[in-house]
């Protein structure tokens, strides 16, 4: 479900996957597919981790990646997850062919 909330969206971003929940920061941005396709693509990740196992996940990597690039922007675009979705965002049937815990080939 797509629900739009530009108080939930982190600043500098235009959306967010919590699950069950695509939030937007507007509603045009319901049309943008690789947007959408990307949130799904997370909403996978999380289902497929119990939810709660991706945050603690989705941390841990961030801070690991922070140290290693020593940048926010560097340490978000090489989690695991992110690397993934964005690589998979114009492929709108991605969902459909990935493997189970299809991240881990992106570590």
């Amino acid at each position: 479900m797509i629900l739009i909330s530009k108080y939930l969206v982190p600043r500098g971003f235009t959306g967010i996957a919590l699950f069950p929940f695509i939030f937007l920061k507007y509603a045009n941005l319901k049309e943008d597919a690789l947007l959408v396709n990307h949130e799904r693509i997370h909403l996978r990740q999380q289902q497929e981790l119990l939810i709660l196992l991706f945050f603690v996940f989705y941390v841990i990597e961030f801070i690991f990646r922070l140290m290693q690039y020593r940048s926010l922007y560097l340490a978000y675009k090489n989690i695991s997850f992110e690397r993934e979705a964005y690589r998979n965002e114009k492929d709108l049937n991605y969902i459909k062919s990935r493997s189970f815990w299809g991240f881990i080939s992106y570590l």
